[in-house]
């Protein structure tokens, strides 16, 4: 999806004052040790800002995570399956989270047709868990909290851009209660001028110099999301670049790269090479955190009039070097799922020149765990909107299923249409091939008001909610 951001709102950060568990829980019918969660004891306790985490799987870990003004260390204690551990490991954390405006923005879909690092932290605040916790696939299904089934989820671009942890919490909490698990989000927000007013961004490429933000500002806004998903069972899907202009894109590399289109930014060495150093220094910070569903290259990759050659070998890549980092999440593409299908109609989505990719090929790569598709008619000019977009899941699921993978029906969008949108969602249930899908967008009334509206937005508790969320959770919960 297409996003424009117009202005920005301030909010404010506050603090939640939880304590921590003492006691491992049963796990899968497991009895697990009990495990003492301890802390360092100061006269700021009642400052401190915690928050346990529980993680299922073979393997249970609970991490207890505090933000302290003083700079003074926090320690968690893991438990293993019948033996209580004596190991500690230290985390520092930031010593403060200050304010920051939050971007709100008006959200548009285009036509087909067209380092340093700069931190004021001492470490990241991710979540260690059992590997055997982390979401994954089975055939052409996707497995979480080692149940393999269909899933909902949704999109929110927006909430690593919020500068209030309480809303960020809302979210998740709103998200959790309604049965959708997995939420996709915005992992990059570039600038070419860097902000001084305290404006979130994660990547500079002011002067020429690419410099990575690691700061309030900056990357502990996107940690905050991973923590409360893993504090709400919530799995994140978080990509690196955006192929259109908004919160930067790949356009946000062209001078420093001393290039003029994205059809230049795949191959061309400086782009990449910073692209890259982005890539690990967000994947660093999580490759612990069960919440991470999957990693995604990029917002909508196109490279329009090039050789299917240049999207394949950027895939290929990218993805292995995602790869050697994390190999323990999943990968993905993050494409629209453009080009020949066998069995498709011939319509101008299914063409090679759509998007200068090849779906299939794509999903093919050993080191892309599962395929994305987005499904937009109106968008791109093929009607009859409900019954074209019902043939267009039929002919990804198929194309999943011929390859051995999940596809994952990522976004979707019909003017706000219940029925349209409830239909394809219950074509994409029963087409064996499709693993889940995520609706585009949600909304939510949050501490400076209501999110932006697209003309595809679903409000938590209204009408549309109710008809893509409840009614959608009952069948798939039916199955």
């Amino acid at each position: 999806m297409h996003v424009t951001p117009r202005h920005d709102i301030r909010s404010s950060t506050s603090h939640r004052r939880i304590r921590p568990p003492r006691l491992c829980l049963l796990d899968h019918n497991l009895i697990h040790a009990c495990c003492t969660i301890g802390y360092q004891s100061s006269p700021l306790d009642d400052q401190y800002e915690t928050g346990p985490e529980m993680h299922l799987g073979l393997e249970w870990r609970s991490t207890f995570l505090v933000t302290m003004p003083s700079r003074k260390e926090c320690v968690y204690i893991s438990c293993v399956a019948g033996a209580a551990s004596s190991v500690a490991t230290t985390i520092k954390t930031s010593t403060s989270e200050a304010p920051v405006p939050s971007p709100t923005t008006v959200v548009t879909k285009p036509p087909i047709s067209t380092s340093k690092i700069f931190s004021t932290s001492k470490a990241v605040t991710t979540t260690a868990a059992a590997s055997g916790s982390f979401p994954t696939t089975s055939g052409t299904k996707f497995v979480i909290d080692g149940k393999a089934g269909y899933y909902a989820g949704t999109n929110s671009y927006w909430i690593g851009f919020l500068t209030n942890n309480n809303d960020v919490d809302l979210v998740m909490q709103h998200l959790a209660s309604s049965g959708l698990k997995i939420l996709r989000v915005w992992g990059f927000n570039d600038v070419t001028t860097t902000p001084t007013d305290g404006t979130v961004y994660f990547q500079s490429f002011a002067n020429g110099e690419a410099t990575i933000n690691t700061g309030s500002n900056g990357l502990q806004r996107l940690d905050y999301v991973v923590k409360s998903a893993e504090a709400h069972g919530i799995k994140l899907i978080i990509n690196f670049v955006n192929n259109w202009t908004d919160y930067g894109g790949m356009a946000a590399y062209f001078s420093y790269a001393g290039i003029s289109s994205n059809t230049q930014w795949y191959n061309n060495t400086k782009a990449q090479t910073q692209y890259q150093k982005y890539i690990k220094a967000v994947v660093s910070r999580y490759t612990a955190s069960p919440a991470i569903f999957a990693w995604e290259l990029a917002n909508e990759p196109r490279c329009t009039g090039c050789d299917l050659s240049t999207l394949k070998t950027w895939v290929v890549n990218t993805s292995k070097y995602i790869k050697s980092l994390d190999p323990k999440h999943m990968v993905t593409t993050g494409e629209e799922g453009f080009g020949p299908i066998p069995g498709d109609d011939g319509s101008y989505p299914y063409q090679l020149s759509a998007g200068g990719s090849n779906f299939t090929a794509n999903c093919e790569t050993p080191t892309i765990d599962f395929c994305t598709y987005h499904l937009y008619p109106e968008s791109w000019s093929v009607t009859p909107t409900q019954q074209w977009g019902n043939q267009w899941i039929v002919a990804h699921a198929k194309a999943c299923s011929a390859v051995g993978k999940p596809c994952l029906l990522e976004e979707f969008g019909a003017s706000n249409d219940c029925t349209i949108e409830s239909d394809w969602q219950a074509t994409a249930l029963k087409a064996v091939g499709t693993g889940a899908d995520l609706f585009w967008q949600y909304g939510d009334t949050l501490s400076g008001g209501k999110t932006s509206q697209d003309g595809n937005t679903a409000y938590y508790g209204d009408d549309l909610y109710e008809c893509l969320v409840d009614k959608h959770i009952k069948a798939i919960d039916s199955l």
